[in-house]
């Protein structure tokens, strides 16, 4: 029979924290630190879920997400927009690929 000791472990104020903080930074640099912003929100959320007994990790980096989102902004105004139809599916796998179960 599987585990179902799956659990999301974090709270309110941390949340809210959380929020404020990526928000008031995002706002400060005109969305200049929305990869790193990025990483925090997506960092928390995983970090504070188990599945099946085990933590969920992310290793990922803003400066990493940073050098795609250049990329994926220039082939969006190349192709007038019609590139940014692929950009979320982009950030998800690059999401899903830096996210991993504790050992």
């Amino acid at each position: 029979m599987p585990n179902h000791n799956s659990k999301f472990d974090a709270g309110l104020f941390s949340y809210v924290w959380l929020l404020i903080w990526t928000g008031t930074v995002n706002l400060i640099t005109l969305g200049l630190a929305y990869p790193w912003m990025t990483c925090a929100q997506y960092g928390w959320r995983i970090e504070h879920t188990i599945v099946s007994g085990k933590r969920l990790r992310f290793d990922g980096q803003g400066h990493q997400l940073f050098g795609m989102w250049i990329k994926w902004w220039l082939l969006s105004v190349v192709t007038l927009g019609i590139y940014a139809i692929w950009v979320p599916i982009k950030v998800e796998q690059w999401r899903v690929a830096h996210t991993y179960l504790e050992q």
